[in-house]
């Protein structure tokens, strides 16, 4: 076969050779599910060292069968599960997407085997509400093997949370037979396992709960120390990133502002910045800790700026967390107060000109959070008096925070360097890093966590989120209560119960390492290209620079037995 012919051949393959290779590449059971003839499921048994205490009232309330006490255990494995027969068991996708996904899945329907019956719901929660499930079969795990995305089945962000939506669930498990339901979400989709755990407990279907977001904020000092998809995301806006730092010294002449998805916590900024050593990273826990202004924000970029231009580097790279404004004390009162205003005086807003609302609402506000507004570019000014969401609300996440601090970073160096030169590029990396075929890492864990998944769902626990540690040695599965890790959050003027958020800890070793050397980064060219993520060689096994600081590794390689 000639070279056209061959070109021709892949171009008509539903999938490039990357894709096929990926596809190709077997599955990496954790010793204790590798049996005599494959794949083997495991029970799990309450650890005698592990156990969350549960004192606050309104969540023993809640749980009345999953928390019969003032303590819930942490499961470990206990060896082979005896051969389960005839259960039915459905697996959704709640959120966003992240890498490694399908991967879940496929240890879901390896753990079950053909004895089994794995159904997938369509379209995330939404669709267990409509009783959208089909049989998975083995050719839908095949074709979608450690390839990115959730579209073998497709996700939303449906919360199951009214009396009539549980209701709904409840027909759609006795309609459809179910023995389990396993939910693939971060930490809000996996409170609503637990609510809908307690909801069918009397119905004897186990519901189960795997980490997954990109962000990073599920995870749980000594018992889950990453979620699912934070790796590949994060080595992929690395690579763009030391792309970009590469660029800098080659043209000499720009500034890049690159914001970084994570809205609620700087877990992927830190991780990013470690992986590629940028002149100037934000950290938003870091801001809120120091309580800075919006203006102490800007001084610290345009001073970084002024110090490498001193040294003919008129040229770097800002990192900055997509929810920084958020950390800003000032901006949540300005935000805050701004919600009331619009609010209590939307009668008299609607009935004006742009124009005279700005004064109306500048005069309503306290002196200093109307000399904050009168700071901002009047295109951000535009945005928070005129844009809000169906609440009423200001869209804070709508802020292109990048392109703010590009505008304040220019005006602050035209009154006090204007010598420097400043020449900017405004980046948002989000989207790019949901839906990439898992790195080496992610697809190991997601497939060994869809292993203790199914292992879960057979073994008829319940309440339960899947999870592994110790990733330098022999990893370990784990079982840890979803209600040992739910508390009560105020969220508007009402409370709600939820599995809290884990920021960045400015006391942990990840942080200090970056307080420790970023003055040298911002001194010197000091970068580093990471490169794509790989499957083959020395970087292939490479873990998450902060997990490995973090859980105190003595290696940055995680072990898969190979």
């Amino acid at each position: 076969m000639n070279t056209s012919s061959l070109i021709q051949n892949q171009a008509l393959n539903s999938a490039s050779l990357f894709e096929q290779t990926l596809q190709n590449r077997a599955f990496q059971p954790l010793p204790i599910f590798q049996g005599d003839h494959g794949v083997q499921a495991c029970r799990f048994s309450e650890s005698p060292n592990h156990r969350f205490s549960v004192s606050d009232h309104k969540v023993k309330a809640a749980f009345p069968n999953l928390l019969s006490g003032d303590t819930v255990p942490v499961l470990t494995v206990k060896g082979p599960l005896s051969s389960v027969q005839g259960k039915r068991i459905a697996v959704l996708f709640s959120g966003g997407p992240a890498a490694g996904g399908h991967n879940v899945v496929a240890g879901i329907a390896h753990a079950l085997g053909d004895q089994n019956t794995l159904l997938g719901v369509k379209s995330g929660p939404k669709g267990l509400l409509n009783g959208d499930l089909a049989p998975l079969c083995a050719d839908d795990i095949a074709s979608v093997a450690n390839m990115g995305g959730f579209d073998l089945l497709g996700s939303d962000r449906t919360k199951i949370k009214s009396e009539q939506q549980f209701e709904q669930v409840k027909s759609v498990v006795r309609d459809h037979q179910l023995d389990g339901i396993i939910i693939i979400g971060g930490d809000d989709s996996n409170t609503n396992a637990a609510l809908i755990a307690e909801f069918l407990y009397d119905e004897q279907c186990s519901v189960i709960g795997v980490p997954k977001t990109i962000d990073g904020d599920l995870q749980i000092p000594d018992l889950l120390p990453i979620s699912f998809g934070f790796d590949t995301a994060t080595r992929i806006y690395s690579e763009l990133l030391g792309n970009i730092l590469q660029d800098t010294p080659s043209s000499q002449k720009y500034w890049h502002f690159v914001k970084l998805m994570g809205r609620s916590a700087s877990h992927v900024t830190l991780e990013v910045a470690l992986q590629t050593c940028p002149p100037l990273v934000l950290i938003s826990e870091e801001i809120a800790e120091k309580q800075w202004r919006l203006s102490d924000v800007v001084a610290h970029i345009a001073n970084g700026i002024i110090l490498r231009s001193q040294q003919k580097m008129n040229y770097g790279v800002v990192l900055i967390p997509e929810g920084l404004i958020e950390f800003i004390p000032e901006f949540q009162a300005l935000i805050a107060n701004l919600n009331v205003i619009l609010d209590t005086h939307q009668d008299t807003l609607s009935q004006q000109e742009y124009e005279d609302n700005y004064r109306f609402i500048t005069a309503q506000l306290p002196s200093d959070l109307g000399d904050l507004l009168d700071s901002l570019p009047a295109n951000i000014q535009r945005q928070l008096v005129l844009e809000r969401d169906s609440h009423g609300n200001v869209q804070v996440s709508q802020i292109p925070t990048e392109a703010l601090l590009i505008d304040m970073t220019q005006d602050y160096l035209k009154a006090n360097a204007p010598e420097v030169p400043f020449a900017s590029n405004a980046h948002f990396f989000g989207y790019e890093g949901r839906c990439g075929a898992p790195s080496s890492f992610d697809a190991y864990y997601t497939y060994n966590l869809g292993l203790v998944a199914g292992s879960l769902v057979l073994d008829q626990k319940t309440g339960y989120m899947a999870a592994i540690r110790h990733f330098d040695q022999v990893p370990e599965p784990l079982a840890i209560p979803l209600t040992g890790l739910i508390t009560q959050e105020q969220r508007g003027a009402a409370t709600h119960l939820v599995i809290e958020k884990a920021l960045v800890n400015l006391d942990s070793p990840a942080f200090q390492h970056l307080v420790k050397h970023r003055d040298h980064w911002c001194s010197q060219n000091a970068f580093k290209s990471p490169g794509p993520r790989q499957y083959w060689g020395p970087t292939a096994k490479q873990l998450p620079l902060t997990v490995a600081l973090n859980q105190g590794y003595e290696t940055y390689l995680f072990n898969d037995g190979s």
